[in-house]
């Protein structure tokens, strides 16, 4: 399946008639997937052994991975004889040589992930996959066609080949850094004549204050790698004078895209998702937050990641009146390590997830440009806030202070906290930008 019959099957995918087609689907994708991985891989020779899937019942049966397990047994885990080692050395090379570009051994894209959960993750994508990027990008980017041709400005910490793949006669994909001027960033989209921005949500508010230089207006806003507030992306709508969207994609596969109606519908024919409660417990209730996110790429075979354990957290949401019966994500909660832990007055524990702590921050003033919370062991906050104007600082930390000391106090917590404002900038480095920091010891408490 390549080309125009991508895109096709992609789109009718899409309208798979009922819940239970989709399932079989995945079932036939799954028993192929984990047959190869057997055949392939001494890792899932292993730990697989004589087990088979005919049901979603016999899949909770097999083993659960994670990034630690996944570097461990790098070797004998992927399907193409590679050393971790040697693709290591490579990827650590064109990282220093900012040389993003390019495919080791002409058959592979490598991903050296930030590392935020506390160690690197290295993935590999075959040639084959990522050369046929235009077509699935078109059919699964959430961008109407009626927007072509894409004339895209895309900016990330760093690009890839992958990325760059997506370049073809109906798409032109310009790369800048999130670390660009934003002066040179206006410029670019004037002179380059874009009509759709791509670039996490922290990027967008920085050119808030001189959105009014883009000449012509832009016809779309697609965001990723970090959570979209709903009052941020209004916002950023009513800024830009366009639709805004988001996209939910990691090293570990395209989780979701964007329908028609601008929801986010996981990708179902690509990955398989599991949501499970504490008990690893199946959750699949709207609007019930789980407790461990494990997924299985179903189109990546030369590192199989079969049953992996994700750091994210979503809550799902009600069926979409777009008509797809991919699951429909309400809202991303962001990592589990990024969930602030207090006490309460009985001395009983109250977590507060993310997102629900950055719409406290971020509604009580328009004034906010970006934010930092850091949690310490004694559950104390510090609270880092860049304001757009920079003369109005005191009266920020009020309205900021005033309203989490209200809506910590209706959880009956009376919890600590600094804050003071001082430019934040996005790293230098390739890590994403974190907005909350928790120190890890305080989930033991």
């Amino acid at each position: 399946m390549t080309g125009l019959s991508d895109f096709f099957q992609l789109i009718i995918h899409r309208r798979f008639s009922s819940r239970k087609t989709i399932e079989r689907y995945q079932i036939s994708q799954l028993q192929s997937l984990i047959g190869f991985a057997k055949q392939n891989s001494p890792f899932y020779q292993e730990t697989l052994s004589d087990l088979s899937i005919n049901d979603f019942s016999d899949l909770r049966k097999l083993p659960i991975i994670n990034k630690t397990v996944m570097m461990e047994q790098f070797d004998r885990l992927n399907t193409v004889g590679l050393k971790k080692d040697e693709v290591m050395a490579v990827a650590v090379e064109k990282e220093l040589n900012k040389d993003y570009l390019g495919y080791y051994k002409d058959e592979f894209v490598l991903g050296l992930s930030s590392g935020t959960s506390g160690n690197k993750g290295l993935y590999i994508t075959p040639k084959s996959l990522t050369q046929r990027l235009p077509f699935v990008f078109l059919a699964r980017s959430g961008i109407p066609l009626t927007c072509l041709p894409f004339r895209i400005l895309f900016m990330l910490r760093v690009f890839s080949q992958g990325f760059n793949d997506i370049n073809s006669p109906l798409i032109s994909l310009k790369y800048l850094s999130t670390m660009t001027p934003v002066d040179h960033i206006i410029a670019q989209i004037n002179q380059q004549k874009i009509n759709i921005l791509m670039a996490p949500p922290s990027l967008c508010r920085l050119l808030i204050p001189v959105a009014h230089k883009i000449k012509k207006p832009l016809k779309m806003i697609v965001t990723y790698a970090e959570v979209l507030e709903k009052e941020e992306k209004i916002r950023l709508s009513e800024v830009f004078l366009c639709r805004v969207i988001e996209i939910y994609q990691g090293s570990e596969g395209q989780f979701a895209s964007a329908c028609s109606h601008g929801n986010l519908h996981i990708n179902e024919d690509l990955i398989v998702v599991e949501l499970l409660d504490e008990q690893y417990l199946p959750v699949t209730r709207p609007h019930v937050a789980s407790s461990h996110m494990i997924v299985t790429n179903l189109v990546n075979r030369a590192q199989p990641l079969i049953r992996y354990e994700m750091n994210d957290l979503i809550v799902l949401d009600d069926p979409c009146p777009c008509g797809s019966h991919f699951r429909t994500i309400e809202k991303i909660l962001g990592r589990n390590d990024d969930i602030l832990y207090f006490k309460k007055k009985d001395g009983s524990i109250q977590h507060i997830f993310p997102d629900l702590f950055s719409r406290w921050i971020i509604t009580s003033s328009e004034n906010i440009r970006e934010y930092k919370v850091i949690q310490s062991q004694d559950h104390s906050l510090k609270i880092i806030l860049d304001p757009i104007l920079k003369r109005e600082t005191n009266e920020l930390i009020r309205q900021v202070s005033e309203r989490l000391h209200t809506e910590l106090s209706g959880y009956d917590i009376e919890s600590a906290f600094e804050i003071r404002c001082e430019p934040i900038s996005l790293p230098i480095n390739r890590s994403k930008y974190k907005r909350f920091e928790v120190e890890k010891e305080i989930r033991k408490v």
